[in-house]
């Protein structure tokens, strides 16, 4: 395969809680990488800045097979044609014995029609998550004699069965993921296979942090404490942890709280606010564009995600939002689970309670809502930490390296000599 372009894979594009994935991509576009992108399905109607600022052609393909049958019926045509397609229906009846399901006869409609449709130019593939979409990179590039790597992230790492990951992990020519808690469990399926690459945060496209927040302490029902809480509205960001832990603060302290983003468990949600009498000091805001996120960040007193473990196994890495509320400066109140610890040390740069206990949740609200100091030195420690040890620039450049190297594209001049050794971790 000669060198020429790297089609990124990814599960749905464009998505408002994937902005990771957005910056990277857009990072790797001003690296002079010549991307396109490969969805399995549709993403969101609404759309971050970055989207709009990234270049790179996007092609869908089929998210349910029936919808479309005369690609997929050319992607088998194709595929009969190929020397390695023994090999693929080997690999994908040991997939089938061991996951009997749809969605596995799915993934290999897909992989047909991305094999197919793959322009002769594009000489790597590159997926974001290790579930799905890896699944369907696998196959394509078995059966087009194309190598490919992986960004694993966190649900992708912890709901996957072992011996999947396992088995994506050795075939895979290199992959990374964000955060020692998934790197832990990733080598200890396939030891020296994945690196360490902290998405961080392109500051450049965010505001200066507001020069000092009013020092609000929740006396005032006048002026209530700002809350903010920016997730999807799934069992893994604790929503139902933060309004039990809100239901049990002091009459004395007065506050609001801000939802923002949009998910499966919105209903069940807002039936809690009201079962808990919260009605009108909680507002869900739903899904929106970053700006907005960050307008909502530069007014609130104080940043809450109790992330925990989701009854499948699902749990969060790193989130992003951490990184973007400290942007602004913001406090910030979270659980010492997953990746989250990795940029917050508790007491630091935010404070950090046990997963899943509202109680300890409402103690550090009311210790924060009545402290404006402890808040402002929190949020001001936060800000430096991003700034010293997150910045996206170091991932990015090991990401761009190694594509680079496996798409057969020679690195810029002023990249030159960088080996692959820099990418180790």
């Amino acid at each position: 395969m000669r060198a020429g372009r790297i089609a990124v894979v990814l599960k749905g594009y464009p998505r408002l809680s994937e902005t990771f994935i957005a910056q990277e991509v857009l990072a790797l576009e001003r690296r002079g990488l010549p991307l396109e992108i490969w969805s399995l399905r549709q993403g969101d109607r609404a759309r971050h800045p970055m989207h709009r600022q990234i270049r790179a052609p996007v092609a869908y393909l089929p998210e349910y097979l029936h919808t479309a049958p005369v690609r997929v019926l050319r992607g088998l045509a194709a595929a009969l044609r190929r020397p390695c397609l023994p090999a693929l229906l080997a690999l994908f009846a040991r997939d089938l014995r061991r996951d009997p399901s749809v969605s596995r006869l799915r993934r290999l409609g897909q992989a047909l029609v991305l094999a197919r449709e793959l322009p002769d130019g594009v000489s790597h593939i590159h997926v974001h998550f290790l579930h799905t979409p890896a699944s369907v990179a696998r196959y394509a590039a078995l059966l087009t004699g194309r190598s490919w790597s992986f960004s694993a992230h966190a649900k992708d790492i912890w709901t996957t069965p072992d011996w999947e990951l396992a088995e994506k992990l050795r075939d895979a020519a290199w992959g990374v993921t964000c955060t020692r808690d998934g790197l832990a469990r990733l080598e200890s399926l396939a030891p020296g296979r994945t690196g360490l690459a902290y998405h961080g945060l392109d500051l450049g496209r965010f505001p200066a942090p507001p020069a000092r927040r009013e020092p609000r302490d929740g006396s005032d029902p006048g002026a209530p404490l700002r809350l903010l809480c920016v997730g999807r509205l799934v069992a893994k960001k604790g929503h139902d942890d933060l309004i039990d832990a809100l239901a049990t603060l002091p009459r004395a302290l007065h506050w609001r709280l801000e939802l923002i983003g949009g998910g499966e468990r919105a209903r069940s949600l807002e039936a809690r606010v009201g079962a808990q009498g919260l009605a009108g000091r909680i507002a869900f805001r739903g899904a929106l564009p970053q700006p907005d996120v960050v307008a909502a960040m530069r007014e609130a007193d104080l940043f809450v995600l109790p992330t925990k473990e989701a009854p499948g196994g699902d749990r969060d890495g790193l989130p992003n939002v951490l990184m973007e509320a400290a942007s602004q400066a913001l406090p910030i109140l979270a659980t010492a689970f997953g990746g989250t610890p990795e940029f917050i040390t508790a007491g630091v740069h935010g404070l950090l309670v046990p997963a899943g206990d509202p109680a300890a949740l409402a103690a550090a609200l009311v210790r924060l809502g009545r402290d404006p100091e402890l808040r402002h030195n929190l949020g001001t420690a936060a800000r430096a930490r991003l700034v010293r040890d997150f910045s996206e620039e170091a991932a990015v450049a090991l990401i761009a390296d190694r594509l680079r190297a496996s798409a057969g594209l020679p690195a810029p001049a002023r990249e030159a000599g960088s080996g692959l050794s820099a990418c180790a971790s």
